[in-house]
């Protein structure tokens, strides 16, 4: 059954659910500076569990899954799991640190249609600084690799003090490894949910005031000699949105007001742990509920707590989306763009 919407919103219940984020594993073999999953990951989704929630998302028009973690290509059953949805019909985005991705390339270009890799250094010092590990040529050489069995990765930056004056230079980078598309994201410092954080956690990677200055001279460098990325959309984001960066970390440094935030992301997507959490994004817990294993995907949506949960989110009364890193819009087309069966364009599914 369609969503009803009111004023280009959809309203609770959740009658149409286009896109799931389903985490396969929370364990990582990175070390990055700015997570926690590598410490504490223990968990991982069942291939039963997954085949349970099929007809689930049949049932609400879900037609992209977006494959994360943790590392999803550590869990045994990764392939299986894929195969899994595809058979079904569904389209597959792997979002992979690619430590694995020269390995299981073909396999992924088999069964991805979108591949995003995190690629947080130009050389390997940087990389080592930000991502904890000397695996900068591994996930260069996987990059190369998916690209050359099909897929073109799209690459993704997370800026922070180690690599905020080289943006330039990945862009430089993300074309040599003939990658899709480049985009970057600020370092989600405020949020005690994402990235499997617990308790104690602290991450000393934010730009510092005297780096404000540096930073502002390089986005005007990058807008200048990269115009032609910018108007292609090799560089996902506009160069207004890359100046939110900035705006981002001046707040940080409390010297100015966080940017504003638009996003209806939990009307119509949804995040699955891979303790079977549902949450109604990324960066906020869902309600404590029986696990996917003992509820139907639409029961938990629509149990009280979770539609209380989205109305907060909605009237902007929650504490992360004021500070969120990774708000996502989509209008109603856009939704039924991600809802539809057939085959989409690689660059549809880019996240804001």
């Amino acid at each position: 059954m369609a969503a009803r919407v009111q004023d280009g919103v959809m309203q609770s219940p959740v009658r149409a659910l286009p896109l799931v984020t389903l985490h396969l594993t929370d364990r990582c073999n990175s070390r990055c500076v700015a997570c926690d999953y590598w410490r504490n990951g223990e968990r991982d989704v069942s291939l039963e569990s997954v085949a349970r929630l099929l007809p689930d998302l049949a049932r609400l028009g879900t037609g992209t899954v977006l494959i994360s973690g943790g590392e999803p290509l550590l869990h045994r059953e990764w392939v299986e799991i894929a195969a899994l949805l595809r058979q079904e019909g569904l389209r597959l985005w792997l979002v992979t640190s690619g430590l694995s991705l020269k390995k299981h390339a073909v396999r992924v270009a088999r069964l991805f249609e979108s591949v995003t890799v995190s690629l947080d250094g130009t050389d390997p010092p940087m990389y080592g600084a930000v991502r904890g590990i000397d695996a900068f040529d591994v996930v260069c050489d996987g990059i190369r690799a998916v690209a050359s069995a099909g897929v073109a990765a799209g690459v993704r930056v997370t800026v922070q003090r180690a690599n905020f004056a080289a943006l330039p230079d990945f862009v430089d980078l993300a074309r040599t490894l003939h990658a899709r598309q480049v985009s970057f994201l600020a370092a989600d410092l405020a949020n005690p949910h994402a990235f499997g954080r617990r308790a104690g956690f602290a991450a000393d990677v934010a730009l510092r005031p005297d780096d404000l200055p540096l930073f502002a001279a390089t986005l005007d460098a990058l807008e200048r000699d990269h115009a032609a990325d910018f108007h292609s959309g090799f560089i996902e984001e506009s160069p207004r949105k890359m100046r939110r960066l900035l705006a981002y970390y001046t707040a940080v440094c409390g010297l100015g007001d966080y940017p504003s935030v638009r996003c209806n992301a939990p009307e119509f997507s949804a995040v699955i742990g891979a303790d079977g959490r549902i949450s109604p994004c990324f960066f906020i817990a869902g309600p404590e509920q029986p696990a996917a294993a003992q509820t139907s995907l639409p029961a938990a949506l629509d149990e009280a707590a979770m539609i209380d949960l989205r109305r907060d989110i909605r009237a902007g009364r929650r504490p992360e989306c004021r500070t969120c890193v990774c708000s996502l819009w989509r209008d109603v087309d856009e939704r039924r763009d991600l809802g539809t069966r057939s085959p989409p364009s690689a660059a549809s599914w880019g996240v804001a």
